[in-house]
């Protein structure tokens, strides 16, 4: 969309590249906190010790870089979504005999009701309909929106457009196929989300056990983990279940990570 770096509203006539993520302030202090809670929760179980913490703190502290990574994807998908709306909105004002100026911008209006200010695609829309009003091609507008995305499914429909309107071919068609392209797609991802939704829920408690029990035990029977946090060998051995968490962690999420 136009003028928003990160899905937040901004004032800057700066084009998105959905690529790149951009943390707002908020999320920063957020994560950094987040990742502040985590590192503290690990030197108390495994080390109970301070040294630990603050040798951890700034893995802590990177943990918004971290993040970063998910909540762009995340975007990503929400602005897959939204295309697919976009494109079918668009087909039908074609449809109705609008030129591609005009549906762009009676597309972008009928988004704006759907998704409010906070929609990505009615923004792109507005913004093509801006471009085109200064004789730029609609290629072309489409074409560095769907560089821009970073989206499969987009830089396909632009390829094929492009194809299409320069040898007169049905637009209309293009777009509902395409959109219907799409929707499969996320059909696919939806069921594949709801059908592993309770082993992701049962990944979370599981990687929670841990903490719960050495903190169960060590409330039922203070001092039962003494040797662990005051000889070099029980440090060793805590850090090799440390360790061991890790793979495990990574693994759960890996396994549950399915692409489509």
């Amino acid at each position: 969309m136009w003028g928003r770096l990160d899905g937040k509203k901004s004032c800057r006539p700066q084009a998105v590249n959905y690529e790149k993520y951009v943390l707002s302030l908020k999320e920063i202090l957020f994560y950094a906190m987040q990742g502040t809670g985590i590192c503290a929760l690990i030197s108390y179980t495994f080390y109970r010790s301070w040294a630990v913490f603050f040798l951890l703190l700034p893995l802590g502290m990177s943990y918004p870089v971290f993040r970063r990574k998910a909540l762009r994807e995340r975007r990503m998908f929400r602005l897959n979504q939204e295309f697919k709306e976009g494109i079918l909105i668009l087909a039908a004002n074609l449809s109705a005999g609008y030129s591609i100026e005009n549906a762009l911008v009676n597309s972008s209006q009928e988004l704006d009701m759907l998704y409010g200010k906070e929609g990505m695609i009615n923004g792109e829309f507005s913004g093509m309909s801006r471009q085109l009003q200064m004789n730029r091609t609609v290629e072309q507008v489409f074409f560095e929106f769907a560089q821009r995305s970073g989206l499969e499914d987009v830089r396909n429909f632009a390829q094929v457009f492009k194809a299409a309107k320069r040898s007169g071919g049905d637009l209309v068609g293009i777009i509902n196929h395409t959109a219907g392209i799409i929707r499969d797609k996320n059909q696919v991802v939806e069921e594949i989300s709801n059908m592993t939704a309770a082993k992701k829920l049962e990944q979370k408690v599981m990687n929670l056990i841990p903490f719960f029990l050495i903190f169960y035990i060590d409330q039922a029977s203070p001092g039962f983990f003494a040797m662990m946090y005051q000889t070099g060998a029980g440090r060793i051995l805590m850090t090799v279940c440390l360790g061991v968490y890790g793979i495990a962690f990574w693994l759960s999420k890996r396994i549950l990570d399915i692409p489509v």
